[in-house]
């Protein structure tokens, strides 16, 4: 039997859905019953074989009042900085908000975002991330049994907008390929700027964008609805559930159907953990000490920062921390040179030449306290000093893109220089070779958009050299041109 599902008050879309209705029965009136989200009836499910819609359908309703042409324009303005423009009036509230947050951030307009996660560490991440379990009921809530060819997209990420899962339609993932739709990539807003997945974590609710109100305009084309999931305990965000397509991923069908699959996973994850609490052994009386989550990913973010972010995920905990500068330098030094090194040399790299020591010890006493209570696994080792386990770093990250040829992807993830306002020698010279290593495939393998896009961010503005190869690049009667040769005048005068 085919089960319709319409929502109170639907008199005309529908979606059809061949095991949704009935797992939305099963589930909500009895495992999850009391969520408010969504309240059915029995007249709002029947068995009607000759009303039935596709799964995805487009509501007139749910289209936006302002023209695809205007918001088109209103994003020019804003990106223009003209901020007070009135066509930015005619667009929605809360695109035009997580615009602004967007352009205030310095996400770039045209860039595809950076990919945190590779293939080996992903396949890992995935794996221990609490919405593994929970994949199965995604799909067969989200997608039907002919998933490659269902004319729309799921993607499942992690709270930080990272995408873990990406399935669906086989055609559009190809096409959702080249704007950097894939599984690894970073989609959050201050990644990307505005899109469902990254709008609906940096909100806490479901959201719906459509279109050109996209910030990035290589996006432009898609449109996409999408909703955190929550822990079922605390609360706390564990991930964003997205549906992508055209215009028939934004109806408030399509809303509903992608909130009552995040609620419906809520549920699910508590259930199995009320079944396992019920199966365990009861634990023995005797007072144990809890032994700490091994560390299952850590990262080290010091781009364009001057407090280097630590940020570890175990099995089923995350944890992000902000460390001093001088904890920053130690961490940096001891991931760069992995197979260890000296006291006397740790401290050089730190303080600089002719400092004993001594002047180290007492720091890494405070350093070790600091990763005990947050990344046990992360304690160095000493004598040498080394880390006992992989430290990754937003740096390292963009020098293996450089060395993959993903230029365009790795100027995206290249947030500025290495702990700017470090002293300590060894940063010092992390941060010069980083700098050189993208300035050096800018200007010889980049394309000529990459080039562009490299000449708007600091180390580009004022590079001479690079505004010139541009400048060459470009065709004759490219009305980039003009702006490029008065910048060239502009250095030259200086």
């Amino acid at each position: 039997m085919l089960l319709t599902l319409r929502a109170p008050g639907d008199s005309g879309n529908s979606i059809a859905r061949t095991g949704f209705s009935r797992y939305i029965v099963d589930r909500y009136t009895g495992i999850a019953r009391g969520i408010p989200l969504l309240h059915w009836d029995e007249s709002t499910i029947f068995d009607d074989r000759r009303h039935v819609s596709a799964p995805w359908q487009v509501s007139r309703d749910s289209l936006p009042k302002a023209s695809r042409l205007l918001i088109e324009r209103a994003h020019e303005e804003m990106l223009a900085g003209n901020l007070d423009d009135r066509r930015l009036q005619e667009v929605r509230p809360l695109v035009r908000e997580s615009w602004e947050r967007s352009w205030r951030g310095r996400v770039g307009p045209e860039g595809v975002p950076p990919l945190d996660l590779l293939s080996d560490e992903l396949d890992e991440y995935r794996r221990a991330h609490p919405l593994a379990s929970a994949m199965d009921m995604i799909r067969a809530l989200l997608l039907p049994d002919t998933d490659e060819d269902s004319g729309v997209i799921i993607a499942v990420g992690d709270k930080a907008g990272r995408l873990l899962w990406i399935e669906g339609d086989r055609q559009l993932r190809s096409l959702t390929d080249d704007m950097g739709f894939v599984a690894g990539a970073n989609w959050s807003e201050d990644a990307v700027g505005t899109s469902a997945p990254g709008t609906a974590l940096a909100l806490d609710h479901s959201v719906q964008i459509r279109g050109a109100e996209h910030y990035n305009r290589l996006v432009h084309p898609w449109s996409c609805t999408a909703a955190p999931v929550h822990d079922p305990e605390t609360r706390r965000v564990l991930g964003v559930i997205d549906i992508t397509g055209g215009p028939e991923v934004v109806t408030t069908q399509a809303r509903l159907l992608v909130d009552a699959t995040a609620r419906a996973v809520e549920s699910e994850l508590m259930v199995t953990r009320l079944r396992e609490r019920n199966e365990a052994p009861r634990p023995r009386l005797t007072p144990t000490k809890a032994r700490p989550l091994k560390t299952a990913r850590a990262t080290l973010h010091v781009l364009g920062r001057d407090r280097a972010r630590l940020e570890t995920e175990s099995a089923h905990d995350e944890s992000m921390i902000e460390l001093s500068a001088r904890h920053a330098a130690i961490l940096l030094m001891l991931a760069v040179h992995r197979q260890g090194l000296s006291a006397e040399r740790l401290c050089e790299l730190v303080y600089g030449p002719g400092v004993s020591p001594d002047t180290l010890r007492p720091e890494m006493v405070r350093l070790r306290k600091v990763l005990e209570r947050t990344a046990p696994d992360l304690v160095p080792e000493s004598r040498p000093y080394r880390l006992p386990v992989a430290l990754e770093t937003d740096a390292h990250d963009v020098l293996s893109l450089l060395d993959r040829g993903a230029h365009r992807v790795a100027l995206t993830a290249y947030r500025g220089p290495v702990l700017p306002e470090s002293t300590s020698p060894g940063v010092e010279e992390f941060r010069e070779s980083v700098r050189a290593a993208l300035r050096e495939v800018m200007l010889s393998e980049a394309s000529l958009d990459v080039l562009l896009a490299y000449a708007e961010i600091p180390e580009g503005q004022g590079d001479a050299e690079a505004l010139r190869l541009a400048l060459e690049m470009l065709p004759a009667r490219s009305p980039k041109r003009a702006a490029l040769v008065a910048r060239i005048e502009r250095l030259d005068r200086s």
